[in-house]
């Protein structure tokens, strides 16, 4: 449990100052958020109030260096925060693990334009950073168009990012380091795009992970990153794969989530002239295995990150790594997302019917973890990555790892 904030928890604008406060306050607003859970999934977003909710609670400013006044939770710190928040609503958690970016893209900007951008430590990135859209070189910058699917928390954000190939005079522009077609990543405001509501899901509705288009916008050159480039920063956040870290807050409160609300329910349905499910065995047994996964693969988690913090908080770099430290960090995320799917499933099955109703969480909790076990960190990708890092090979994913190399490939995500 964490320690009882004390005052200097809060800055004199009221704002969460620390990791005590801003968890704190998570966990304070996750039972409201599990109210909320079925109308944030039938508005297929967040709605304002719940946006201003998570502001309150110094989610999105938890990345923010203390060089700028902000709170500066360590990789560990923030995947519990996103944990707290996703064990009261997924859609919530997700949009909250994705708009908390902004203090980590900070880093990779000069620093005059980052402080222009990010005029407050709550406001909210968002975008796609696979390089679906076209930049054409100008004097300056360039010219962003485009279409990108899957700008979880568009809908509220107050930038967005987003990856695009680089074209000067209408040619693929090649990469410094012999790629054939370069891309970068492009900050623009978020009034300069469009969102396309193509956000009718199977899971993950609240996200509102929507298409959205931008048309012959210019981006400055200030305003383009690579995750090879670190401007601004230095220490356990200015790495490359700093933006994964943590993602498997999400799934790990998710199936936190289900394994009390199934605790809750079965204690809940003995009565005094029947024996009580409790004592069933197979209940016992499949909810006592699901426990087992949850606190293995937790800490799994925690293990890699505390690792991978000891190493680069004592002035080492990724390298400094052992192969198999560095590959803990991918696969524990991968065996998150899948694990917390197959503890939801199991016990969506264990309650048989009770399961099946929109009313239940454990239906809703079934399609979100079904859909996010989508996303690339969750799909077999990682694992060849990590199998092929272990073995020498070539990494398909290679930024997965912390691995910029030659070609541009860390650049891809």
């Amino acid at each position: 449990m964490p320690r009882e904030p004390v005052g200097n928890d809060v800055d004199a604008t009221g704002s969460a100052s620390s990791a005590a406060e801003i968890l704190a306050r998570a966990r304070a607003v996750a039972p409201l958020l599990r109210e909320r859970a079925g109308e944030i999934e039938q508005h297929r977003r967040l709605p304002a109030d719940v946006v201003e909710m998570l502001r309150g609670t110094g989610v999105f400013r938890m990345t923010f260096g203390r060089n700028w006044g902000g709170p500066e939770l360590n990789s560990m710190e923030q995947t519990e925060v996103i944990e707290a928040l996703s064990y009261g609503d997924t859609g919530a958690g997700w949009c909250a693990m994705i708009g908390s970016d902004s203090g980590l893209y900070a880093q990779f900007l000069d620093e005059s334009v980052a402080k222009e951008m990010f005029t407050s430590l709550d406001m909210v990135t968002a975008g796609l950073l696979f390089p679906t859209g076209r930049a054409e070189r100008v004097p300056g910058g360039y010219r962003l168009s485009g279409r990108w699917p899957f700008g979880s928390g568009i809908t509220h954000a107050d930038w967005v990012i987003s990856g695009a190939f680089i074209y000067r005079d209408g040619q693929p522009e090649p990469g410094p380091d012999g790629d054939p077609h370069d891309s970068k990543l492009f900050f623009v405001p978020r009034a300069d795009v469009e969102v396309v509501d193509t956000w009718h899901s199977t899971g993950l509705a609240g996200s509102g992970s929507c298409d959205y288009t931008i048309d012959d916008v210019f981006v400055p050159d200030g305003r383009t990153v690579t995750f090879d480039t670190v401007r601004n920063g230095a220490g356990p956040l200015a790495q490359p794969e700093v933006h994964m870290r943590n993602m498997p807050g999400v799934p790990l409160g998710v199936a936190r989530a289900a394994l009390d609300h199934v605790g809750d329910t079965v204690a809940g349905r003995g009565g005094p002239t029947s024996r009580s499910i409790a004592d069933d065995y197979r209940t016992q047994v499949v909810l006592a295995e699901c426990e087992a996964d949850y606190a293995a693969t937790r800490h799994a988690v925690y293990a890699a990150l505390r690792r991978q913090h000891e190493v680069l908080a004592a002035g080492g770099t990724l390298d400094d790594l052992t192969p198999r430290e560095r590959a803990a960090l991918p696969l524990s995320r991968w065996h998150a997302f899948r694990t917390a799917r197959s503890i939801v499933t199991r016990l969506y099955d264990l309650l048989q019917t009770a399961s099946i109703y929109r009313r239940s969480p454990m239906d809703r909790w079934l399609r979100d973890t079904t859909t996010m076990c989508q996303h690339v960190v969750a799909q077999e990708r990682i694992l060849q990555s990590a199998g092929a890092y272990l073995l020498g090979g070539t990494p398909s994913f290679a930024l997965s790892l912390g691995v910029i190399r030659p070609g541009g490939a860390g650049r891809r995500a």
